[in-house]
Formats: C-alpha cells, sequence, structure tokens
C-alpha cells in the first residue's frame, strides 16, 4: 500500500460541525464502553501506529475523554527490556492484551519489532520477515477469542511533524515530549514510510486505517468513528441480574 507523502484531509469540512459530532461521538462511545465491561463478553485492542509527533497520545486523550476509568487501559510500548528481550517478541505484547470487556490501546504495538529492526538493521531480516506471517496469526487468534483488533496508522507529513518536533523544543508544556533521538530518526523518515508500506500490504488480515494526521480535529473524528461503528456493531447487553436473595419485581 502507498502512503501518501501529504495526507489529504476534507477541505469541505467545517471544523467547528465536526468537533460537535466528535463530542457526541465520543459521549457515546463511553456509554458503550461502560456496557462491553458490565457485560465482559468482548474487549477492543486500539493500535495507534505512526512516526512521532504523529499524535498517537492526542488521540488516546480525546478518544477516552468519557469513558469509565474502570475498564480501560493504555499500554505504550517502549524499546524493549532485557526481560522482554529474552522472550519471543510477541511475550510483551500478548501479556498487556485486554480481557473480556475492556479497552485497550496501545500506544505504538508489535509493529514496532518490524519497524526498527528493518531501519536500524539490529536483526537479520530473515527473522524480521517471518514476523509478518506471525503478526497475522497473532492478530487472527486475538479475534477469534472475542478481541476486536482496530489499526490505525496516523498519517502525518513530514512537514508538520518538523513543526510538532519544533513546538516540543519552544514550548515549555511540551518540553517533557522531546527527545533528541527524534530527530535522528526523523532523518530516517523515508526509510520508515517505505517499512510501513510493506507492513500496511502484508499485516492486512485484519484491516488497517489509514487516517490524514496534519489536522488533530479530523484525526480524532476519523479514529473515533470507526471505534464507535465497532461497538455498535457488537452484541452489547446489560447482564440480568444473579441472586437467590431477591426476587425481580
Amino acid at each position: 500500500m502507498k502512503i501518501s507523502e501529504h495526507p489529504a484531509f476534507n477541505t469541505e469540512w467545517d471544523k467547528k460541525e465536526i468537533q460537535k459530532k466528535t463530542k457526541k461521538m465520543l459521549k457515546e462511545i463511553g456509554e458503550l464502553q461502560h456496557k462491553m465491561y458490565a457485560q465482559g463478553k468482548y474487549s477492543i485492542i486500539v493500535v495507534l501506529q505512526g512516526t512521532d509527533a504523529s499524535g498517537k497520545d492526542g488521540v488516546t486523550k480525546g478518544l477516552l475523554r468519557y469513558c469509565n476509568a474502570v475498564g480501560i487501559e493504555v499500554h505504550s510500548f517502549k524499546k524493549p527490556t532485557d526481560l522482554e528481550y529474552s522472550h519471543d517478541f510477541l511475550w510483551r505484547v500478548h501479556n498487556v492484551c485486554p480481557a473480556k470487556g475492556v479497552l485497550q490501546v496501545f500506544i505504538r504495538s508489535h509493529y514496532e519489532d518490524i519497524l526498527v529492526p528493518s531501519v536500524e538493521k539490529f536483526i537479520p531480516a530473515d527473522i524480521i520477515e517471518k514476523r509478518y506471517e506471525t503478526i497475522n496469526t497473532f492478530e487472527r487468534m486475538l479475534e477469534t477469542n472475542g478481541t476486536k483488533v482496530l489499526k490505525f496508522f496516523l498519517n502525518v507529513s513530514k512537514e508538520v511533524q518538523e513543526e510538532r518536533l519544533k513546538e516540543r523544543i519552544e514550548m515549555k508544556e511540551k518540553h517533557w515530549k522531546h527527545k533528541d533521538g527524534d530527530w535522528d530518526t526523523r532523518e530516517k523518515f523515508d526509510q520508515y514510510m517505505k517499512v510501513y508500506e510493506k507492513v500496511l500490504t502484508r499485516c492486512k488480515d485484519v484491516p488497517w486505517y489509514v487516517v490524514p494526521a496534519d489536522k488533530n480535529w479530523q484525526k480524532l473524528y476519523a479514529v473515533a468513528e470507526v471505534v464507535l461503528k465497532t461497538l455498535k456493531d457488537m452484541d452489547l447487553q446489560w447482564p440480568p441480574l444473579v441472586t437467590e436473595r431477591f426476587s425481580k419485581v
């Protein structure tokens, strides 16, 4: 799948109207997430992939705005620890997959174990090659067991990424996000995009949603729309009263 270097956003959308619709959807997501947790039959993983400064944290914050803290989990994948390196590459991922009823967000994911070693060349290519189908099998297994996997690639342009990285240097409230290494990674932006194109093409048994990420308000709308539809398509029911002491009136 070819990734656009200049992600198109809808120029006909009215920002205030879209933000209003987004807020309504987010509230519905919160209500349905609560019901999903109570029922304890299904779970969801929202996978957020994208380059540095594509807005993964922002989407997470917005998406969960009206959710019940009980029943949501967020895991941000960093460089594997020594313990994680000592296991197979999916061990650390499976360890944090959601229990039934939980809405889980992955900020980055198992795809980092293809992306980073492919560009940085610290794992042999033949080992990386086998990971594509291993991931397909893993995601199919999750879905077979009632966990819906929603995968989003947040496609930010190289120009907007530079603007956002500069903000982390210039704005005091964003200093905590700055890492010198992000600028080193940026120099390999095109290489990472080529690997992403391969990932989107080969790991699509569970489909990807490619979201233009230059406009934060459009990005959140697009992700929320998919998550809400997924929740609505589930057979979510409030569980019946279970009691031996009280009869239902």
